[in-house]
């Protein structure tokens, strides 16, 4: 299973993902790059801006994605 596999199957369970919860939990290291190829293949994903608090405390704000539709128009 590929990286975009699995990235559909972690929206198909329900669950919004961030980059460092795509590194951490499904060995994406450029999920930003991967959303876009699944735009490419059909399928709609938007993305939300949150805070979250880095290592050091710090606040900051990260694109968290989620499925819109399970749409999928085919593809390569």
């Amino acid at each position: 299973m590929g990286q975009r596999e699995r990235i559909i199957e972690h929206f198909r369970s329900g669950s919004t993902i961030t980059s460092l919860e795509a590194f951490s939990s499904l060995g994406v290291t450029q999920l930003a790059s991967r959303i876009f190829d699944l735009k490419q293949q059909g399928y709609h994903i938007d993305s939300t801006r949150i805070k979250v608090s880095n290592r050091f405390g710090e606040e900051c704000s990260v694109s968290e994605y989620y499925l819109v539709s399970d749409y999928y128009v085919g593809g390569e």
